[in-house]
């Protein structure tokens, strides 16, 4: 891959090259990234330990949450080193590799959603066939297969971005290998490497919000024949938090990707800073403050562990 390049590394300019802005941003990326991976690993441990939560929606999401980790901890390492060093080389091979495994998991994302939507619009407009439908077995095939479609497009798209001539600058205006600040650097033609991937990111994140679109018209169809407002206020609880999640991706990734490389400017960062670092920070918040579900085994979890501490102090006490 990349054979005729002659660049052997890159530099990543990163956020800013400010010296005194650099430590304030390593702080509070720091921090980001910390309740990031509590966040995530809290969403994980607590579908768990809560039988109550073991149904497909929950399955997904704990997938959902293990990807939020895998994509962040691609960015955020390597982001927080180079705000503390002055050497922010990056090697062909490793720009390459972070490349591909962000996009790779990006791609797992959009389609997580994608079956969360339907999870949802099976659970509101056919409960009936609910559990026929969306079997175990379903959402395990349903997870393999997203799994090994992101990696062959990461793949495609990993070639198509290194794949070419790098004889120029190796200086790349951002902070990470993401694909399009890359492409900028290519000395070869880029147009059949950016329709490739353009079309990549068409068939995941365009057809996937094609998906969650139709799901939620059906959904919304269902919600307005309902003769009960506490039933609609209820279908309309259990999508909120999914909503918002879509929200938040598909519109920093519409904005990022969804035009032609040339017309980027330094948005870009800002846009980059969203989807990849505040966006898996916030989805353990926003799964857990607006879902009645995952409120309550919160605090059945949180009151079997202290009635699990009282009764072994009672006991520590009589001994």
């Amino acid at each position: 891959m990349g054979g005729n390049q002659t660049q052997t590394q890159f530099i990543l300019l990163g956020i800013t090259d400010s010296p005194r802005v650099q430590m304030p941003l390593f702080v509070l990326f720091l921090l980001i990234y910390i309740v990031t991976l509590v966040g995530n690993v809290g969403i994980i441990t607590l579908v768990r330990v809560s039988p109550s939560l073991h149904t497909p929606m929950y399955f997904f999401l704990t997938h959902f949450a293990f990807v939020d980790i895998c994509y962040s901890t691609v960015v955020s390492p390597r982001m927080l080193a180079d705000l503390l060093s002055e050497d922010k080389t990056i090697s062909f091979a490793d720009c390459m590799m972070q490349s591909q495994s962000f996009t790779h998991f990006a791609v797992v994302e959009c389609h997580l959603l994608a079956m969360m939507a339907y999870d949802r619009h099976v659970a509101i407009c056919h409960p009936l066939l609910y559990v026929t439908i969306i079997s175990s077995r379903v959402c395990w095939q349903l997870v393999a297969s997203s799994y090994l479609f992101a990696f062959l497009s990461a793949i495609i798209c990993t070639w198509c971005t290194f794949g070419g001539s790098f004889c120029g600058p190796n200086r790349i205006d951002h902070f990470f290998c993401d694909v399009v600040p890359v492409l900028r650097l290519m000395c070869s033609d880029t147009h059949s490497s950016e329709m490739v991937i353009f079309a990549f990111v068409t068939i995941n994140v365009v057809g996937t919000s094609i998906i969650i679109l139709l799901s939620y018209i059906s959904i919304i169809r269902t919600m307005l024949r309902m003769c009960s407002a506490q039933k609609r206020a209820k279908a309309f609880h259990t999508c909120a938090s999914h909503l918002t999640a879509v929200a938040l991706l598909y519109g920093s990734a519409f904005f990022m990707y969804l035009q032609p490389p040339s017309s980027h400017r330094s948005l870009d960062k800002v846009a980059s800073i969203l989807y990849a670092v505040l966006n898996p920070m916030l989805n353990p918040f926003i799964y857990s403050l607006r879902n009645k579900e995952v409120k309550g085994a919160l605090v059945k979890c949180r009151r079997r562990f202290f009635n699990h501490w009282q009764q072994r102090s009672v006991v520590s006490s009589r001994t």
